[in-house]
């Protein structure tokens, strides 16, 4: 429980602070001999502002569950 806490608690920072994940995707277009054409495509994961501050309270609940059962 403790590692999706954590997951959870990243996956919303990035939600709250830059508003989703962004990532490229490089393909290759043609590759004849020496000569090689790619393309990049930006993909993005929009992530609201709502969304992360749940997933960082749901982390945040699931660390302190975690903690307290280990005191239990």
């Amino acid at each position: 429980m403790k590692a999706i806490g954590i997951v959870l608690i990243v996956v919303g920072l990035v939600g709250l602070l830059w508003g989703g994940i962004t990532w490229t995707n490089r393909e290759t277009v043609l590759d004849v001999g020496p000569l090689e054409v790619t393309s990049e495509e930006r993909e993005r994961l929009p992530l609201s502002p709502v969304a992360g501050g749940i997933c960082v309270a749901v982390g945040a609940a699931l660390l302190i569950a975690g903690s307290r059962r280990r005191l239990a």
